[in-house]
């Protein structure tokens, strides 16, 4: 007779072993794709090859399928719809034991638009549930040379439109990841041109450069090689357009921070 402590001991395994297979399964349901309007998937019943069909999600979610007709499937992962489907035929009495596999063939209904100064603009699907940010922006080839930090992403949330913008260098050097935003259909992630700067005058390299975050002046005149040998960091003037518009220029310190759309000259040396 098997005594009450072991009895104890062998519900409780049980417990843990259910809640350990219930986790694994809504963890593996979130990777799966969430099949969405316009969606083109083939559905196979293992056994019954008669029954294999390539059908479309249709813009209201549904899906038409041999012996149950109209299924609703926008929304559900492919693990969901697969035991949707697999529940609807054995309820049926067409399968007794139905074996069910969703494959999405085209993946049209959920996609990001990746847009602005990234290496590979343009419309990309999102292949599992729990895809983020930073996943999408790999895919797109990452941020370009010419792409600012700061990532803007437009979407829809709860029926109401958010906008969010993340410091992507922020992002990675904190340990809060919480700004790696989960994406959805629809959404729009735009990198902005970097902010710039301009020198002209007697330096190695005129013209436009990247403005780094807390940039200095002195910083910016070595990022242009520096003056020429006839140049001088004296009398250095920044041309400096205020809020109004209106441009002001002032002679400022080596260590002094450079703002977006700063024009430095560097002057002719007298001696």
């Amino acid at each position: 007779m098997t005594s009450t402590p072991v009895r104890l001991i062998f519900a409780v395994f049980l417990m843990a072993l259910v809640g350990f297979y219930s986790t694994t399964a809504d963890a593996a349901d979130e990777r799966e794709y969430v099949l969405g309007p316009g969606d083109i998937v083939r559905i196979t019943v293992f056994q019954n090859p008669d029954l294999t069909t390539e059908t479309r999600v249709s813009e209201s979610g549904t899906l038409t399928f041999p012996l149950i007709g109209s299924i609703q499937v926008g929304g559900q992962s492919t693990l969901t719809a697969e035991k949707t489907i697999a529940a609807r035929l054995r309820d049926g009495g067409f399968v007794l034991q139905p074996q069910v596999n969703v494959l999405p063939l085209q993946i049209r209904g959920n996609q990001v638009a990746v847009l602005g100064q990234v290496n590979r603009p343009g419309r990309f699907p999102l292949e599992t549930a729990n895809l983020r940010l930073t996943d999408m922006l790999a895919t797109a080839g990452g941020i370009a040379a010419t792409g600012a930090d700061t990532v803007v992403l437009i979407g829809m949330r709860e029926g109401k439109q958010v906008r969010r913008e993340i410091d992507v260098p922020t992002l990675f050097a904190s340990a809060d990841l919480s700004n790696d935003l989960r994406l959805s259909g629809g959404d729009i992630i735009y990198v902005q041109r970097a902010p710039m700067y301009y020198i002209y005058g007697e330096v190695q390299r005129p013209g436009a450069f990247r403005l780094e975050r807390r940039m200095s002046v002195m910083q910016g005149l070595a990022t242009g090689g520096g003056t020429t040998l006839r140049g001088t960091t004296r009398g250095l003037r920044i041309h400096r357009r205020d809020a109004e518009g209106n441009v002001q220029v002032f002679e400022p310190k080596l260590d002094d921070l450079l703002q977006a759309d700063d024009v430095i000259h560097v002057r002719e040396s007298l001696f």
